[in-house]
C-alpha cells in the first residue's frame, strides 16, 4: 500500500498513514462534540505505528480520558489516541478526497439530531468494537 499524507490546515504539522483504515465511521459522542463543536465527527482508524508525524511539532492534550494531538499553530485536530487500544482515530477531514469513506456511526445515543443515510447507526459501538450492537432508529 502507498502512504498517505495529511497535514494539518496551516502546514506546520505532517502526518504520514502507511496502513488501510480499519474502520471509518462518524463518531456522535459528547466527547467529539464538545471538543470540536460539531453535532458529529468523520474518523478513519488506524493502527497507531502506522500514524506518524513526520514534519512539525504537535501538541497532545486530553479531554477527559481521550489524547488528542493538534497543530500547535493552527489547532487542527489531528487525531485521537484512545488509551490501551493501539488505534489513532485520524480526522476524516483530513483526508484526501474520496479516502474518507464511513462504514456506520457510532454513540448515535449523544446524536444533536437524527441523521438519514444508508449507514448502520449504532447506539453506542458496534461488537467488534466492545459494543453491543445495540442500533438507534431515527
Amino acid at each position: 500500500m502507498e502512504a498517505t499524507s495529511v497535514e494539518c490546515r496551516c502546514g506546520a504539522v505532517k502526518l504520514q498513514i502507511s496502513s488501510k483504515p480499519v474502520a471509518q465511521f462518524y463518531c456522535h459522542c459528547a466527547d467529539c462534540q464538545a471538543v470540536t463543536g460539531g453535532a458529529y465527527v468523520p474518523l478513519a482508524l488506524y493502527p497507531s505505528d502506522t500514524v506518524t508525524v513526520i514534519e512539525g511539532n504537535p501538541t497532545t492534550w486530553t479531554y477527559k480520558t481521550l489524547p488528542r494531538t493538534r497543530c500547535s499553530i493552527c489547532g487542527t485536530i489531528l487525531f485521537g489516541e484512545p488509551p490501551g487500544m493501539g488505534f489513532r482515530g485520524v480526522s476524516g477531514y483530513l483526508l484526501p478526497t474520496g479516502i474518507f469513506k464511513p462504514d456506520f456511526h457510532v454513540h448515535c445515543q449523544h446524536a444533536a439530531m437524527p441523521v438519514q443515510d444508508d449507514l448502520p447507526h449504532f447506539k453506542g459501538l458496534p461488537a467488534s468494537f466492545g459494543g453491543t450492537d445495540e442500533m438507534v432508529s431515527w
